[in-house]
């Protein structure tokens, strides 16, 4: 009479051929979520910019976008009391995010205090640059 199953040795090596298999799929989906990151943050930069932006020609009225390690914050400047308010703000998850200045935009769609913010992760990197005439420009640099 045969015996019916697995020997030890063929389980142990489907076991190993598995485990090796499931970790290369890790590997590979924690590249890719670094890689999500990395698009979302820049993303998330323009969007500001541009935001600020349109809401300054909208609105009338000085928008500005500061940058600090964990996010930004878009803010208004209120006449009034002559102090800038809060209008939005954003936190960036795995990138990291450097800003040479905290671009402010006009009604004229103008900026002043031009920025260069680099947007950086294990995946790569991203210069954002802001010109005087308003316009965001996106490069990949690494």
């Amino acid at each position: 009479m045969r015996a019916r199953g697995f020997t030890l040795i063929e389980t142990v090596l489907v076991l190993a051929l598995t485990g090796l298999l499931l970790y290369g799929g890790a590997v590979s989906f924690r590249g890719f979520a670094q890689t999500l990151r990395l698009q979302t943050g820049v993303w998330q930069v323009t969007s500001a910019l541009n935001q600020a932006r349109f809401k300054a020609i909208w609105r009338g009225a000085p928008f500005r976008v500061v940058f600090d390690p964990g996010g930004c914050r878009v803010e208004r400047y209120d006449d009034g009391d002559g102090t800038w308010r809060l209008d939005r703000s954003g936190v960036f998850e795995g990138v990291e995010v450097r800003s040479t200045n905290d671009p402010a935009f006009y009604p004229q769609g103008t900026v002043t205090n031009l920025a260069t913010i680099t947007v950086a992760n294990s995946r790569g990197a991203y210069k954002i640059t802001v010109a005087i005439t308003g316009r965001v420009k996106t490069v990949k640099v690494a």
